[in-house]
Order: structure tokens, then sequence, then C-alpha cells
């Protein structure tokens, strides 16, 4: 009798996945996932560090068919890569490093709607295809292409659930406020992704702040840590509030920018409080971007060292809840931009 292979097996054995199973890319598979874009298939999206093998949008489309996505979702998929690309996002160095984190992708845009990036109640978590299996797609090609798997190509010390899969977008139906992307001066028919490289979300519940003051002190606290990189380089932040939260705030008379400029202004820690744990080393707080004084132990540090670096957006359900997602060491700054579809 003949021994069939088990296809699921080999490609697990081949360390060709993130440890599930995966969907086998036929030749016929991968023509129907080509179906999701106009691109040349043989058209070189970029190297992927640190092996620097070539992304096409022939291997996008192979890893996006094993990583279980629709040939709908391709577009967003390339647009991700290549944004994560640009020099200054510095995938060689998350790659690399032994911090734990991912590289988030918030997808913005009537597209985005269309395909079912769910960005309501459990946004980060399991159950919603389209936010599964684009951000496993974008993985897969870092573990395949760019060779960063742990022990390997990488020397990160826990990892973070966030490398199987960090794919959402906003919850525009509860959110009181415009999106992200047009936070940045796009238009809301604009299809735009955002990516910042992130830990993963720390939870600040509040079920008892009815008024904006109480409420951002709360998840200004939650911003700050003697332990994290924001408090001892500059690095960029995603805090999602939950639409319950930022309606608190609207009703109020707050606007996004209103929120938005209180955090970077409030979310910190005193030098005194830095020097007891942590990261802090004087010589890093004189290469911050900001004017401090690292022997005043009355000086404070905001956890935000420029606006931009933080990415306020709503997400989530309806609940006392908002998500606040760290950044890396300073190594990484946020990018976004509109795709193709």
């Amino acid at each position: 009798m003949v021994k069939v292979a088990d296809e699921f097996e080999f490609f697990l054995n081949k360390q060709w996945s993130d440890g599930f199973p995966v969907v086998t890319p036929t030749e016929a598979r991968v023509q129907v996932m080509l179906k999701g874009t106009r691109r040349d298939p043989e058209e070189v999206i970029g190297s992927i560090p640190p092996a620097m093998e070539h992304a096409t949008v022939r291997t996008v489309a192979i890893h996006a068919l094993m990583a279980g996505c629709k040939p709908e979702y391709l577009p967003v998929v390339l647009g991700g890569i290549s944004l994560m690309l640009r020099e200054e996002f510095n995938m060689n160095g998350v790659q690399g490093t032994m911090h734990g984190v991912a590289p988030l992708m918030i997808v913005n845009g009537p597209y985005a709607q269309k395909i079912g990036i769910h960005g309501e109640s459990g946004c980060f978590g399991p159950s919603f295809r389209a936010n599964a299996t684009i951000g496993r797609a974008i993985r897969l090609m870092m573990l395949n292409l760019g060779g960063g798997i742990a022990g390997i190509g990488s020397a990160t010390i826990f990892s973070t659930p966030l490398r199987y899969t960090a794919c959402i977008t906003e919850n525009t139906s509860q959110s009181p406020w415009e999106t992200l992307a047009v936070s940045k001066r796009y238009q809301e028919a604009d299809n735009v992704i955002t990516c910042a490289m992130v830990e993963s979300p720390r939870l600040c519940f509040d079920d008892v702040s009815q008024e904006p003051d109480r409420l951002l002190n709360g998840i200004a606290d939650s911003m700050v840590a003697m332990g994290s990189w924001n408090m001892h380089a500059r690095s960029d932040m995603v805090v999602a509030m939950g639409p319950q939260h930022a309606t608190i705030c609207a009703r109020a008379g707050m606007s996004r920018a209103d929120v938005h400029e209180r955090l970077c202004r409030i979310a910190g820690r005193k030098v005194r409080d830095l020097k007891n744990g942590g990261n802090w080393r004087r010589e890093r707080a004189l290469a911050f971007p900001i004017k401090v004084n690292p022997d005043d132990d009355d000086c404070f540090i905001p956890a935000i060292k420029e606006a931009d670096d933080l990415q306020l957006m709503v997400a989530g359900g309806w609940g006392p809840c908002t998500a606040v997602c760290h950044g890396w060491s300073g190594g990484s700054k946020a990018v976004h931009g509109k795709y193709e579809i």
C-alpha cells in the first residue's frame, strides 16, 4: 500500500507555519487568491529582514492563502506588508529584538467594513476571520520570508500573543468621534492602514468614573510603568478607548483631539519614581526629543514624547474598558498610508 503524505503534518514539520495548520497552497488555490488584486504577480513588494527574501505579489498571495484569507483580503495584506517595510518602521529591529512586540494593523475606511474586519466586541480576540487571517498572513511572511523564528532570527524572550495575529479596525458605529485615519488628515472614503509596533493590550477597567477628569487619570496611569519602554525612550503607543469611555468624554464636550492632548499631557512619571526601578538611565533621558533634567527628582517625564506617537482610536464593545498597547524601545516609528484596492 502506498503511504499518502499528510499535507498538514508536512508543513508543520517544515516550520512553515506559526504552529497551527495552514491551508495547502496548491497552484489552483493560489490562482484564485491572486484574483483579489489587479497587480502583477511578479511585482516585488520588498525584502523582508533579516533573511531578506523577496516578497512578491505572488508570495504574499501564497502566505495569505496559507493563513486562511479570502481573495478579497489580499489588498489589505499587500498594503500592510508594504507599509511595514518602510525604513522608519524598522522591521529588521523588531524581528531580532528580545522584547515581545508585534506590528499591529489598524485598518480604516469603507473597504475594511466591506470585507468584515472587526472593531467591536472582542476585536483583539478570536472568532473574526478577516482579523485573524490578515494578521496571520503578515506573521507567516515574517517567519518564512524574514526568518523571524524564535531562537533563530529572533531573540524574543517571551514573545506575545499578538505575534499570531494583530489586525483590527475601529468601532465606527458607536464612536462619537472621527476615525484615527481622519485625524491624520485622510478622508472618510479613503482606505487607510496604520501600523505600530506594540505590546499586547493592557486593559484599564473603570466602571466608576462618569466624568472625563477621573476617567482619563486612570487611563493615563495605564499608559505608564517603570518597566515600560514608553517611559525610557520615544516610542509609539496605541490607546483603544472603548466606546463607553469615549462617550463619557464626548458628552462632556471633549473632542478626540482634546482627549489626545490630555493623555499626552498627564500620562507620565517624575524622575524620582523612575529611578526606583525599570529601565531608567540618565543618558537615555538626555537623549529624549524633549528637554528634561534627569538630575531633578521633580522633573515630569511624559510617556508620549511627541504627540504623533499616540495612536488614539475607539474600538471594542460597549462596556467600561479601554485597551492600552505600550510600544517598543524607540526603534520604530508608526507608519500609515492608503492602500490599493
